[in-house]
């Protein structure tokens, strides 16, 4: 590892006040375990209530002590995660460090897998080290099996192929990280972001590791919404849908009219099908308002990008110091 330099570890944390500190002795053994190799922290704190930017702010009294890098960006409110990694890797695109690591702060991305990563990087050469949990062990049967639907329903009818088990946990060389920050869309989905850059990407396997404390941040409806949010956002193939769908019901129509016309020339005017005719008026209706509400999940995204909003609003960082 002699060519590489500085490894800017990129932590989102939202309400980890009790996990923190495990997580920068446990790293620190993984730094001071490495040649030719020392890290930069940049601490994300994403609106938390409880402790956690006390936490930071006490870890980077001692680096000044022991001449260790802890920068921390503290939000004005909760972002969201995806947020809060925009912010480390703007950071870091930024900085004079080599390489960036995202890795969250609950020990859930064992970091001792960065140097396994390190290593895999100057063996191939490649532009990314991702992780993939190759189990899910502890995790509910339902949150499985949405996961699992997702990236089938997302490599099919995307352009953009995401792995099965992908986790935000990834080294990257600078080129990526700045790439990926000069993304600045407020609609962001990270996979399918580290997916559209390109760049050659190596993949490392892992198992599903526990939390260390506390419970996780996200519900079956918010990883629901996250998932059709990604869709939306990397995906075009259900607008298209609508408009085949159009079609052929315009063609069924121009049809049916024909044979309705026939019909009548040869065997003269029937009583009409008042039941038949509701319910084509029923259906059709209800598929109407399911198209109008999918055009508008489109819309609204764009209606949110050309507002120009920020990812998220800074409220005091030591990064400028």
């Amino acid at each position: 590892m002699k060519d590489i330099k500085t490894v800017d570890i990129i932590v989102p944390c939202y309400n980890e006040e009790q996990n923190i500190e495990a997580f920068y002795r446990r790293t620190r053994q993984v730094e001071e375990s490495l040649e030719g190799c020392s890290f930069s922290y940049i601490f994300v704190d994403d609106g938390s209530t409880d402790g956690t930017l006390e936490t930071i702010k006490k870890l980077c009294q001692e680096a000044v002590e022991r001449v260790v890098s802890i920068k921390y960006i503290s939000f004005s409110r909760n972002f969201g995660k995806e947020a809060a990694m925009y912010a480390g890797i703007r950071a870091s695109a930024g900085s004079s460090g080599d390489l960036a690591v995202i890795i969250d702060a609950d020990l859930q991305h064992p970091p001792e897998m960065i140097g396994n990563m390190l290593g895999i990087m100057e063996e191939t050469g490649c532009d990314c080290v991702a992780a993939r949990r190759v189990s899910r062990k502890g995790e509910p049967k339902i949150r499985s099996l949405l996961a699992r639907g997702f990236y089938k329903i997302m490599n099919r009818y995307s352009d953009i192929s995401i792995a099965d088990g992908a986790v935000d946990f990834r080294l990257m060389k600078k080129a990526m990280v700045k790439a990926i920050a000069s993304m600045p869309e407020t609609q962001r989905f990270s996979k399918g972001i580290f997916a559209w850059v390109g760049f050659d990407t190596e993949w490392i396997e892992f198992e599903n590791v526990k939390r260390l404390s506390g419970e996780s941040k996200w519900t079956v409806w918010g990883l629901t919404k996250y998932a059709v949010d990604g869709f939306i956002d990397f995906a075009d193939y259900p607008l298209k849908v609508l408009g085949a769908f159009g079609g052929v019901t315009a063609a069924g129509s121009a049809l049916y009219l024909v044979f309705e016309i026939i019909k009548t020339l040869v065997m003269g005017k029937d009583t009409p099908g008042y039941a038949s005719t509701i319910c084509l008026i029923l259906f059709f209706g209800g598929v109407i308002i399911a198209m109008l509400g999918l055009l508008g999940e489109y819309i609204g995204r764009m209606y949110l990008e050309t507002k120009g909003r920020p990812v998220y609003v800074e409220k005091e960082s030591n990064i400028d110091d």
